[in-house]
This record gives structure tokens, C-alpha cells and sequence, in this order.
């Protein structure tokens, strides 16, 4: 379809990561749409939808969620998020707009989508498409361009539906304004803020620690914990039997050639006028004209450049001289690593324009490319193959020795067989798993996902094989009081000083009675009085900090109603607020934000309706998902 368009553009483009395109919309992650290619999950007016898409769809989300997590990733995490749940609704999702789009007679031209793919940045450089890096980035994130276009297409078709759904949508003048004195609006008060910190003599009794400890058993439950056999396979321990051959070494050499190969480096330093890149042309003058005249200086030799880059340098090089290290061309960025890779040692650079400003740039040292020869690596290599040889035994040992249990063996008498060590844990804890293993975290998630007699499958471990057996349980249990007593104590001393606080902060709020004498008030009751000044309803609050209930509060007091009903709870503190003053924002700011306030408006509403849209599409639906996807 756009073969024409892969074959007639050039150039290379930034390595930008494509994902950035693929989820910019609904469609990322839906997979391909031939409804027809296996069993069906779901049925959307009668449109199946098919496993292979839920399939990839699902993994596509998971390979994202993986990313993301990293790994902090669990299964707990995984539940939480619901993934199943969430592809089925995108691919639902999908259809019923696709299905929408063609009701109402709505295509994406070949000219259109060649159009939007090539302005697309990520294949672009010197603004002219490649189709070289074109089917390279896409390569890259493992598809076709062919479904690359099919995605774009229907990711086009469902924003050409959007903009139809949604196209009457306006903001008015008046709604704008509404929108900015109510964002915008100041408001200024008092406060009074009860700590529970400041109560620092309450002392609980030893019975009131055991009878809280009574009530709140629950919340002093032991850690489940377990404790296993293993055995580790060690490549450490098969490293002095090998041998290696000057045919192996030879042959390891020629297949790692770009291991062995050195980039051209430079050595240098800089100095840098900073100049933004939006800078009009009199501003970019003057700095040139500073540039010029410190480059002039520096090639005059009178101070050292080191000394000139501390004394007129303007980025985080400064202190050192402007030195950059030792740097290959890719580096930095292209006018300057063009400048810095075309001079000789010594040689100081007349003023190179970049993104950041001015550089004045001085090579020190040029390293040209070169090949390291198999003699200067010979001992490198060696040790590479006897390292990965190691690696291959102690796994296939530990493999051979895994194939060779059966369901309910004891580990410890077929290690015994082969004359291997196991070694046996004390009880430990899924948080931390024993210290003489590599990864502890995951030795001890490995231990815990393990039934009772079962053998684990071979864990690679900071490059080490383990395989692990359980040898005991200890399961989840209330603490006796006497191990907990001291965190038991904590808790109620932090309870009773809240209490204390608030009942407090009550006490003073029924104080104020209808008259609202709060400065009167505190100054009876010794109270400190804090007047914030005026603030916006989103912005911390001055002197407090971001108390968003507080805020909120402050903002349906008036002179009428100058106190709250109830004390404000904040973030471990509580508070008792008067009202002073409200403004309302200048109009005249209103006028300079008004443009991006109706665009910013008018895209919430239209999101708002075709999402309402889409609500009701779905109600409407007859959407039948298969039993064993629900």
C-alpha cells in the first residue's frame, strides 16, 4: 500500500523510541484486526473478536506494565491492575468505534495515511522521510510496517470519528471567564493548627499497652516465614578443568571483531556562552560578538584555556576547566562533534553554534580508530570462553540433576547420591531471603512460590544455579504481646496524642461560639495565629503547605460565614480556620489567557462527550464476552 513511500524516501533519522507513536492513541496494543484468525473471546454486534487478538493485546499491555515496574513487578501488582479486564475493554472499545466509523461512511485515503507517516518526526532527518530507518525503527519494536500502517489507519479513522462526535463542541467567552475567577480566586485566613507532636507527655499504662494490644491483635501478625534446602552450582567451581585451545581463541576473536574495534576519540575542552535557541537575532549577535572576542583570547596563548573556561565558561564544566573527557563523535551534538573531530591536538576552534549557545572549543588529544590485535587480547578472550564454559557445565549439571528427580523426591538423598553439598537455611521471611545467596529478594520470592515437597526449576542467581526444596513453614501468626510490646506502646502513644489534638482542636472551634473570636480566643488559650496571606485554591497553602482539604475549606468561607463547622483534618495535624478576605483575579491576566484557557476547556468538554458517547455506544451494544475470558 505505501511501497511507493518506503521506496522513494532517504536519509537517517534521532534514535527516538517509536513506542511514543504507538500509544499515542486508543489503538496502542490492540493487535491486529482480522476478527477471524482463531476461537473468539467476545462478540461486538455480532463482530467476533479472536483469541490471537486478545492474545497479543494482552502481552502487549504486560510487556508495557514490565517497563514500567521493572522488577518491583509481582503478582499482587499484576491483580491490581487487571490486565485481562483492561484488553478486553480496549479491543471492545475498538470494534464498537471501527464498526461506528463505517456506519457513517468515514475513510482514511492511502494519501492521507502516506501524509501523516512521513511529517511523523521519528523518521525524519534534515526534515526528508527514510524508509531505511522507517522499516528499521519499526523492526525494532517487532512489526510490520504493513501493521504499522494498519494500526495508524485505524488509529486515524477513530480521531476522524472523535472530531465528527464532537465537532459542535465550543466554550464560550463567559464559561472561559467562569472557569478562570474560579480557578484563579485568592482567599486569605487564619489558622490555628493543633500538633499531635507537641503532646509529649502522654504515657500509657502497661495495662492500657496490653488492652490496646488486645483490640488491635491483627495489626501485630508475624511475617510468614520458611526455610529450605538447596543446592548451589557454582561455575566458580569448574573453572580450573578447562581447557582452551589457540583454535578456539582464534575463532573467538574473528566473530567479536566489533568487540575488539576502538571509535575515534577526542579529548577536549570548552567554553560555553549560553544563547537560547529561541533567542531573536540581536541577542544572538551580542553573544557572538562575546564568543569571538574570549576565542581571539584564547588563541592569543596569554592565559591557559582551563583558566579562561573557569573565569567565562557558563555550564557545569566551568569548575573544571570546560574539560569534557574523552568523547567518541556520537556523543555530543552534531555541530560541535563535527568542529571538535575535524581539528588537531592544540588547535582551538573559532565560535560553533549549538542548541546550547556558543562553544569555543580546544583539543587536547585525538585517539584514532583502531582494531586491538588478538595478541593484546589473547588473555581477555580466555578468560570469556572459560567464563562461559563454566557457566554451560554448572547449568547443565544443575539441569541434568533436576531431570533427574521425580515428584516428592528428597533433594538431600539424591545430592547425597552424587556426593553434592546441600545446604539448609534458618526460617527467613519473603522480604529477605537468606545472606549467603546472590539475590536474596528473589531467592526468597522463588522459596515462597514453592509447594510443600516440590522441587524448584533451576534459579540462575547473580550468576550462580540454585535449586531449592522447602524444609519448613512457618505460617502467618498474632505476636506474643512481650516481642511487640514496644511497637504496641508506640502505636498508642501516636493514637492518644491525635486524640488529643482533635478533641483539642473541638474544644477551641466551640470556643469561637457565633462570634468568631478566634484571635481573641488564642490569645487566651496561648495559641500561635497564623495569617497565610492570600492564595489560590490550588496552590500549597502559605506558611502550611499543601493541605488540600484545608485549602478547600478556605475557599467556602465569606464574610457571612467566616468559620467552618468542623475542624479541618489534614495530613497529621488539624485545623481550625477563620476567614479575612477574598479577591477575585484581574481581569486584564484574563484577557492574555484566554486563548489557552477555551483550547484547554474545549478539549475537556469534547473528551467528556465522547466519552459519554462511547458509554452509551456500549449500553446500546450487545457485547457477549465468552465465559472464560470474564
Amino acid at each position: 500500500m505505501l511501497q511507493a513511500m518506503r521506496d522513494n524516501a532517504s536519509s537517517w533519522v534521532i534514535k527516538i523510541l517509536l513506542l511514543a507513536v504507538v500509544v499515542a492513541f486508543i489503538f496502542m496494543a490492540f493487535g491486529s484486526y482480522e476478527t477471524q484468525k482463531g476461537s473468539k473471546v467476545a462478540t461486538v454486534n455480532e463482530q467476533p473478536i479472536s483469541i490471537d487478538d486478545y492474545r497479543e493485546t494482552y502481552n502487549n499491555l504486560l510487556q508495557r506494565v514490565r517497563q514500567q515496574f521493572g522488577s518491583n513487578l509481582n503478582d499482587e501488582i499484576l491483580k491490581m491492575m487487571n490486565l485481562k479486564q483492561q484488553a478486553m475493554d480496549q479491543l471492545i472499545t475498538r470494534t464498537l468505534i471501527l464498526q461506528e466509523a463505517k456506519k457513517l461512511n468515514l475513510i482514511v485515503s492511502d494519501e492521507e495515511l502516506t501524509r501523516t507517516i512521513q511529517d511523523m518526526q521519528f523518521f525524519k532527518e534534515n526534515d526528508s522521510f527514510s524508509s531505511v530507518i522507517y522499516e528499521k525503527m519499526l523492526k525494532r519494536v517487532g512489526t510490520s510496517p504493513e501493521q504499522f500502517e494498519k494500526d495508524q489507519r485505524d488509529q486515524m479513522l477513530a480521531q476522524k470519528l472523535q472530531q465528527f462526535i464532537t465537532s459542535n463542541i465550543l466554550v464560550s467567552e463567559e464559561e472561559a471567564k467562569e472557569w478562570y475567577d474560579w480557578e484563579n480566586a485568592l482567599v486569605n485566613i487564619n489558622v490555628v493548627q493543633f500538633e499531635p507532636e507537641t503532646y509529649a507527655s502522654i504515657e500509657p499504662t502497661v495495662e492500657e499497652v496490653k488492652a490496646y494490644f488486645e483490640q488491635n491483635k491483627n495489626d501485630y501478625k508475624t511475617e510468614p516465614k520458611i526455610k529450605v534446602k538447596y543446592l548451589r552450582f557454582s561455575p566458580e567451581a569448574y573453572k580450573s578443568d578447562i581447557q582452551v585451545t589457540n583454535d578456539e581463541i582464534q575463532e573467538y576473536y574473528d566473530n567479536n571483531q566489533a568487540a575488539y574495534s576502538v571509535e575515534k576519540t577526542v579529548e577536549a575542552r570548552h567554553i560555553l556562552i549560553r544563547l537560547d535557541e529561541k533567542a531573536p537575532p540581536e541577542k544572538v549577535e551580542e553573544t557572538k560578538t562575546e564568543a569571538d572576542r574570549i576565542a581571539k583570547e584564547a588563541k592569543e596563548g596569554k592565559k591557559d584555556f582551563s583558566e579562561l573556561a573557569k573565569k567565562y565558561s557558563q555550564d557545569s564544566t566551568k569548575d573544571k576547566g570546560g574539560y569534557l573527557g574523552k568523547f567518541v563523535k556520537e556523543a555530543m551534538v552534531k555541530p560541535f562533534s563535527d568542529k571538535a573531530f575535524s581539528m588537531n591536538p592544540g588547535e582551538i576552534s573559532d565560535p560553533v553554534q549549538t542548541q546550547f549557545g556558543w562553544h569555543i572549543i580546544k583539543v587536547e588529544n585525538v585517539y584514532p580508530a583502531a582494531t586491538k590485535t588478538m595478541a593484546a587480547v589473547e588473555t581477555e578472550i580466555r578468560q570469556s570462553i572459560i567464563e562461559e564454559k563454566a557457566r554451560n557445565i554448572a547449568y547443565d549439571e544443575a539441569e541434568s540433576f533436576f531431570d533427574a528427580l521425580l515428584d516428592g523426591d528428597d533433594l538431600s538423598k539424591e545430592a547425597e547420591s552424587r556426593n553434592l553439598k546441600v545446604i539448609e537455611t534458618d526460617f527467613f521471611t519473603k522480604n529477605q531471603g537468606p545472606a549467603d545467596v546472590g539475590d536474596r529478594e528473589k531467592f526468597a520470592s522463588a522459596a515462597f512460590d514453592l509447594p510443600e515437597t516440590e522441587i524448584s526449576d533451576v534459579l540462575e542467581l547473580e550468576g550462580n544455579y540454585y535449586l531449592l526444596q522447602v524444609a519448613g513453614k512457618i505460617p502467618q501468626q498474632v505476636a506474643e504481646f512481650e516481642t511487640v510490646s514496644e511497637k504496641v506502646k508506640t502505636n498508642l502513644v501516636q493514637k492518644l496524642k491525635d486524640q488529643k489534638a482533635s478533641t483539642e482542636a473541638e474544644t477551641f472551634l466551640k470556643s469561637l461560639g457565633k462570634e468568631n473570636k478566634l484571635a481573641q480566643e488564642s490569645t487566651k488559650k496561648g495559641l500561635k495565629v497564623i495569617t497565610t496571606g492570600f492564595f489560590k485554591r490550588n496552590d500549597p497553602v502559605p506558611q502550611i503547605g499543601a493541605e488540600k482539604e484545608l485549602s478547600d475549606a478556605s475557599f467556602l468561607l465569606s464574610s457571612k460565614k467566616q468559620c467552618p463547622e468542623k475542624v479541618i483534618q489534614g495530613a497529621g495535624k488539624y485545623f481550625v480556620i477563620e476567614f479575612i478576605d477574598r479577591k477575585k483575579p484581574n481581569p486584564d491576566d484574563f484577557q492574555k489567557e484566554k486563548e489557552k484557557i477555551v483550547t484547554k476547556l474545549s478539549t475537556s468538554k469534547k473528551r467528556e462527550t465522547f466519552d459519554s458517547w462511547l458509554t452509551k455506544m456500549k449500553a446500546s451494544s450487545e457485547i457477549i464476552v465468552e465465559e472464560n475470558y470474564r
